[in-house]
């Protein structure tokens, strides 16, 4: 009799993370707040809001993949690896109907930093069950890793920002809250399958329904987005 083995061996979660930590960033970007004035030399001000998300690193020219709600409102926001070095980086794309994003590191400096594209797998072959890995910055604790499982494809997200819904996304119960949003979903091969994006809870922080992205809307979309700066749909 002959035994089964796997054509993909697994990797462990330590060495998923160890390979991927290097190319998942935090991103920040000030947005005005126009309903909150400070005053700073006896003038009004408005209060700035600093918006807080993850993305992770597309390509060796310093491109960045995250959610557009995370920049929405931001032209200019700063990429902060794991081991702290930061860098500023302009907003070159965006499809707020998808919640993509797409921003380009300005400072010459990044181009010295050996930093690994993470690759993005075919999320079509999914299934319900398999296990996956979350990456990003919950709360602003840099470089966490959550796991779970895909709980079910194919779900219908609605989008507040443009009132029509994102299709296909991927459910799961890896433990995702704010911050996360922009950062990859791993398979046990530690290539992308999707990007976290949404939460469904009462009290805004996790309860075991997330929702990401799935990667073959990342790469169907991705290349336009960097050539022209935005994604039409019919």
């Amino acid at each position: 009799t002959g035994s089964l083995q796997s054509s993909s061996p697994q990797i462990s979660l330590p060495e998923i993370f160890k390979k991927t930590e290097n190319s998942v960033v935090q991103i920040t970007s000030t947005r005005p707040n126009t309903n909150s004035l400070v005053i700073i030399n006896g003038k009004q001000m408005p209060q700035n809001d600093i918006a807080l998300g993850s993305g992770f690193v597309y390509d060796q020219q310093g491109h960045i993949v995250t959610n557009y709600h995370v920049v929405a409102d931001s032209n200019q926001v700063d990429v902060t690896f794991v081991d702290g070095d930061t860098f500023p980086a302009k907003v070159i794309g965006k499809d707020p109907y998808s919640d993509l994003a797409i921003l380009q590191i300005t400072d010459n400096g990044f181009s010295q930093k050996s930093v690994s594209p993470l690759k993005v797998a075919n999320s079509t072959s999914l299934e319900v069950g398999e296990q996956v890995i979350a990456i990003g910055n919950p709360f602003g604790l840099s470089g966490t890793l959550t796991t779970g499982v895909v709980s079910q494809v194919g779900r219908l997200l609605p989008n507040d920002i443009t009132g029509y819904s994102i299709a296909n996304t991927i459910q799961t119960d890896a433990p995702i809250n704010p911050g996360n949003s922009g950062g990859p979903l791993l398979n046990m091969n530690g290539e992308v399958i999707g990007m976290n994006t949404a939460i469904f809870s009462a009290t805004g922080v996790y309860s075991g329904v997330g929702f990401a992205i799935p990667s073959n809307m990342i790469l169907k979309e991705i290349p336009v987005l960097i050539e022209k700066g935005s994604y039409s749909h019919p």
